[in-house]
């Protein structure tokens, strides 16, 4: 029966993560971009000010800016691996963390049996579970979310090589070496120029020429380290369900401990929030990592590892760039996490009335 329960939430955690990702993709790719916006503190050309506006505009005015400039197409840059790479880490996720948390609580009920404790899993067990089941999910799927990252940031990575050669060409016309009338052909050449088409394939090919296989799993550190995300995440959840079933289970004669998909939605938007908050930093680091590199000649932009873009970061944009797009971060993340609990709950209760049923007909039948 464990077995079966591990199934049904593997299943039924990948199908709700595929629905919350469609929903909350936009925001996603907002986000994405905004994470690995890169302004160094002394910069002041005009340039970096527009950035600075751009990024610290509202996201609906960004998504705006995007469907204006790139067209719909542009928000959902990346959807396709990004669908396979959610549904294959919730899949994984909940298999592992289910198995998991079916040997803890049997664990937990044999140490009772003994009188060792109350039958209950611990806090620091929930921790390991999900941590557990995190980082498996983390070594089998970065790859494709390095992908996602290239295909949401491509755009933005065009128009930092557009603006890299625009200032070549002022820097070239301000020492007298060009003439103005070859300087505004050069700059409307560069304000035509279309942005490449930029597919799965074409992420594949530059990770691999930038960095071989091992570019693959850039963020890996990061990355693993949010594992933790989900970890508090989990406990948050797993904790709040358990103490409002208890208490509905002691205000209800018949013992029925029945959560409505309104209260799951809540629990998980709660947990999730808790989460993002606390390891949002190190989200950013791995965002800045997995992106294309900047393209010019500041190297204080640019990071060979995450050791490096942590003292980048703070040296040249200072801890608020830890930070860059959090508040989209929440709301995306929270109606995500809550979206994929409700439905997940309701996949899974639909799951197992399905099993029950196919296993009470042949029942019936015999009898």
């Amino acid at each position: 029966m464990s077995n079966s329960n591990a199934i049904a939430n593997g299943v039924a955690g990948a199908g709700a993560g595929i629905i919350a990702q469609i929903l909350t993709y936009p925001l996603q790719t907002v986000n994405t971009r905004q994470q690995t916006e890169r302004i160094a503190k002394s910069k002041s050309s005009a340039a970096a000010a527009a950035a600075t506006a751009t990024a610290s505009s509202g996201s609906l005015l960004q998504i705006l800016h995007v469907v204006k400039t790139e067209g719909w197409g542009g928000l959902y840059s990346g959807l396709k691996p990004s669908l396979f790479g959610t549904a294959a880490s919730q899949g994984i996720y909940y298999y592992f963390y289910q198995l998991f948390k079916n040997k803890a609580e049997a664990i937990a009920a044999a140490r009772k049996h003994k009188g060792r404790g109350d039958g209950n899993v611990g806090i620091f067990s929930w921790l390991l579970v999900a941590a557990l089941a995190g980082s498996l999910n983390v070594l089998l799927t970065n790859p494709i979310w390095v992908l996602v990252t290239r295909m949401q940031t491509h755009t933005q990575a065009e128009r930092k090589i557009t603006e890299s050669k625009k200032e070549a060409l002022l820097k070239e016309a301000s020492e007298n070496s060009l003439v103005a009338s070859r300087l505004k052909d050069k700059l409307a050449e560069l304000d035509s120029t279309k942005p490449r088409p930029y597919g799965t394939i074409h992420a594949v090919r530059e990770v691999y020429t930038e960095a071989g296989i091992r570019g693959f799993w850039k963020g890996i550190i990061p990355t693993l380290v949010m594992v933790c995300n989900p970890s508090i995440q989990f406990m948050i959840y797993e904790s709040s369900l358990k103490r409002l079933k208890e208490k509905r289970a002691a205000n209800n004669k018949h013992g029925l401990k029945n959560i409505s998909a309104l209260e799951v939605f809540l629990l998980g938007a709660i947990a999730k929030l808790g989460a993002t908050v606390t390891t949002y930093p190190l989200l950013v680091v791995k965002s800045r990592l997995q992106a294309k590199q900047e393209i010019g000649g500041n190297i204080s932009l640019r990071y060979s590892g995450t050791v490096d873009a942590i003292i980048k970061m703070i040296r040249y944009e200072g801890l608020p760039g830890f930070y860059k797009g959090m508040s989209t971060k929440i709301v995306q993340s929270v109606f995500a996490a809550s979206v994929l609990f409700m439905f997940k709950e309701e996949f899974v209760k639909a799951y197992m009335f399905l099993t029950h049923k196919i296993v009470k007909v042949p029942s019936n039948v015999t009898n």
